[in-house]
């Protein structure tokens, strides 16, 4: 249910963080002010108090806290929202047997209300733009030795749909990726498959669903010609592509031959974004950094399913674009980006011995403007400048208190938690208010809906562990 701004916003009094393009400095303004227009997107913005004349339907008067872009999650799963707790004990593997052998007994209407709840959980915490990856129509089978048979049962297009119907009407902004599941039927049928989905997804608001995306595959796919399969749809349908590849330390060859089919099939110059990409070698990277291709890095969930440390200070310094998300809820558990920010920093910081691998100033534009850029939304969201999307957060460093603040943008990011977030705008809309109480009508519902799971899928699985 998304709405659309039909009223102009000045928010006044702002200790306002920019993060602009083109610059490494976050652009921070001790007192500043932006005026949202009525069209959703930012008309204006400066230091000290807006000029004379400069009027809105509404004035936001902050008071003196941080008002900064919506965080941007690079690579997310957002039907896992009412799957948390789950796995606890195992790595990805383990964990996905868990998580997604219960999703196989759900309904395309269960995946809805799961991906609506999930899509709030996100708004509720500042994450206003999401890189989604739906639960794909061929159902989850076991990895063994890293490789999945390809032969499990096909579920329906309603089962995607309902998925991208969850997010769009939870009004976030949000790039829907699904799986080709190219080991399911002929060529035609996979590629006929898949431009439904596309279609569905393209009749949304296109100021909402920012774009489409293949959710690749090729890791875990038997088929030989995955890549090339996955390669064919990029061009075809004009999408862009992000793989789970080199996540897990399981099969750790097996994986990086995977690497090299798609690098022969052409993905990296057509910016294949390369989620996790963790047990990787210098060669691996260079290769990935000559083609064109980026890198999306989730700290909290590498952490919690033991998958390892990514060498992003060294894939920035060989010139590779990297963008932050939160991943599953199912495996950060809290959907917070000032967690996955600071253990982001200290997870480099404490691997290379130096403080200097990962600032603050540049883990808050990784999750927010440069995790935009790796999705190619950059021109819309992700920073506070002239032209886009007026998304932002209103963050109290007061509210519990902190003290002094001597760097105010390192105190941002290392200090703030939800329990600072006042409130979140989407276009310059409230929708979620202090407490991550949410606007949209559908919220109690969706609550609701997600808290019967247990008792409906337990009786059809067991209880998953």
């Amino acid at each position: 249910m998304i709405s659309v701004a039909c009223m102009s916003l000045l928010v006044i009094h702002a200790r306002l963080i920019t993060v602009p393009t083109g610059s490494a400095d976050p652009g921070y303004l001790d007192e500043g002010w932006m005026l949202v227009g009525d069209d959703g997107r930012i008309s204006a913005l400066g230091a000290g108090e807006p000029p004379t004349g400069t009027t809105a339907d509404e004035t936001l008067d902050v008071a003196g806290a941080f008002v900064a872009p919506g965080f941007v999650s690079s690579h997310s799963h957002l039907f896992t929202s009412g799957l948390r707790g789950l796995g606890v004990e195992e790595t990805l593997y383990g964990w996905c047997d868990a998580m997604l052998g219960t999703t196989a007994h759900m309904t395309p209407d269960q995946m809805y209300w799961s991906t609506l709840h999930g899509s709030l959980d996100f708004l509720s915490n500042g994450v206003t733009t999401a890189y989604n990856f739906t639960d794909p129509l061929q159902a989850w089978e076991s990895m063994v030795d890293g490789k999945r048979t390809g032969t499990a049962g096909l579920r329906g297009l309603e089962y995607h749909f309902r998925q991208a119907e969850g997010t769009r009407d939870a009004g976030i902004r949000f790039v829907d990726a699904a799986g080709m599941d190219v080991t399911a039927g002929t060529p035609d049928e996979v590629f006929d498959r898949f431009a439904a989905e596309v279609a569905h997804t393209r009749t949304f608001d296109p100021d909402f669903a920012l774009g489409a995306s293949i959710m690749g595959q090729v890791q875990w796919s038997p088929h030989p010609e995955a890549a090339e399969l996955e390669v064919e749809a990029m061009r075809r349908y004009d999408v862009s592509n992000q793989a789970h590849l080199l996540e897990s330390p399981e099969a750790v060859p097996h994986q990086q031959s995977k690497f090299a089919l798609y690098r022969r099939a052409g993905a990296l110059e057509l910016g294949l974004m390369l989620g996790h990409f963790i047990q990787t070698t210098p060669e691996i990277i260079e290769q990935a950094v000559e083609g064109g291709a980026s890198m999306s890095w989730q700290p909290a969930s590498n952490g919690r399913l033991a998958s390892g440390v990514a060498l992003v200070p060294e894939m920035l310094g060989m010139g590779m674009k990297v963008g932050v998300g939160l991943d599953d809820q199912a495996c950060t558990d809290v959907s917070d980006p000032w967690q996955n920010m600071r253990m982001g920093i200290y997870m480099q910081r404490a691997r290379t011995q130096d403080p200097l691998s990962m600032t603050p100033e540049l883990m808050l534009r990784l999750h927010t403007l440069g995790a935009a850029e790796i999705m190619g939304v950059d021109d819309r969201v992700g920073s506070l400048e002239v032209g886009k999307f007026g998304d932002f957060v209103v963050v109290d460093p007061r509210m519990p208190d902190i003290g002094p603040l001597w760097h105010p943008v390192r105190s941002y990011v290392l200090a703030m938690s939800p329990r600072n977030l006042k409130a979140v705008y989407v276009g310059g809309l409230l929708v979620s208010a202090e407490g991550g109480v949410s606007t949209n009508p559908l919220a109690e519902e969706a609550s609701a809906r997600v808290h019967e799971l247990p008792a409906v899928v337990v009786p059809l699985r067991g209880h998953p562990h």
